[in-house]
């Protein structure tokens, strides 16, 4: 990086639309930004509330993620220190990709830093093996919806462009840690089951697609993957999820491992929609939001002359 400073901005991410499950995601217009300038040591500024209280020095995850790739490429982040000021309009533990956006945000800062000329493709198989699965990473990468499925062998994403919808989304006040989440789950479904879980799960990517949005939310409220063993954790999921179509809206599903829940409704009819939601459910907070369609973006801007 040249004098100056640099400009990081991530999108959050909402995963799995319902039977997608660690395998569909799509970018909303929330934000994680890095404001990056040289400094004689590393040090990350919390400038928004909703990052107080992460680490300020190297035990920060994203500087943990940088390390991670410099040293991937027999290369260290000693070697460019940097003040690192960051300001995020992501709730945390709600289901919208918090900690993919970190890990995407540190994968770009060790790409800028050290030249590493990384592609997306590269981007998405390195996040992915650090979160897991591709599909609040890969969102954050591209921007729009992606598809994907992630072994430890290989990662395969589709990009699926940007969905002209409106989304509304459903925030609790309270956090809920995706460990916690991930814990309710089974460790094995029955035989009928999977085979259930796999049609709909197909019927909804073939819907989306087709940009079949109604079919596609038909689909949302049928998973049987993660839904019906995490209803206890959010209350309230089960009433949205019965009444979603009832309200004009397409489809609503878990965002991630929750407890925020993401609707879904024709371009233009956000406003409605909130408003209806609002009012049937005024134990969430409601936030309209769209599809970002731009990923990661790095902005460098030259040092001033005076």
């Amino acid at each position: 990086m040249s004098e100056g400073s640099m400009v990081i901005t991530v999108p959050a991410s909402s995963a799995n639309l319902g039977p997608g499950f660690d395998s569909i995601g799509i970018a909303v217009n929330r934000y994680l930004t890095l404001t990056v300038t040289k400094n004689d040591s590393w040090r990350f500024i919390a400038t928004t509330d909703t990052v107080k209280g992460v680490p300020e020095g190297k035990d920060n995850l994203i500087y943990e993620v940088a390390e991670h790739v410099a040293v991937k490429y027999d290369q260290t982040m000693e070697s460019v220190p940097c003040e690192v000021k960051m300001a995020s309009t992501i709730p945390l533990a709600r289901g919208l990709g918090s900690s993919a956006s970190a890990i995407i945000a540190g994968i770009e800062l060790a790409n800028q830093l050290l030249e590493l000329n990384l592609t997306n493709e590269d981007k998405v198989r390195i996040s992915s093996l650090w979160e897991g699965h591709p599909d609040n990473v890969s969102p954050s990468v591209y921007g729009g919806l992606l598809i994907g499925s992630h072994t430890d062998e290989d990662t395969h994403v589709v990009y699926c462009g940007v969905p002209e919808i409106d989304i509304v989304m459903l925030v609790p006040e309270e956090e809920l840690m995706t460990k916690k989440a991930r814990g309710v789950l089974p460790t094995e479904i029955p035989y009928r089951q999977a085979i259930l879980g796999s049609s709909v799960s197909n019927v909804l990517v073939a819907a989306i697609l087709q940009g079949n949005w109604e079919l596609a939310g038909k689909m949302m409220v049928r998973d049987v993957f993660h839904h019906p063993y995490r209803k206890d954790l959010v209350p309230g999921l089960e009433d949205v999820l019965g009444c979603i179509h009832e309200l004009g809206a397409y489809g609503a599903a878990l965002s991630g491992a929750g407890p925020a829940i993401i609707c879904f409704t024709k371009l233009g009819e956000g406003i409605e929609l909130e408003a209806k939601l609002n009012e049937r459910f005024p134990q969430f907070a409601t936030e309209l939001v769209k599809p970002d369609a731009n990923g990661v973006v790095v902005e460098k801007i030259p040092m001033s002359v005076k």
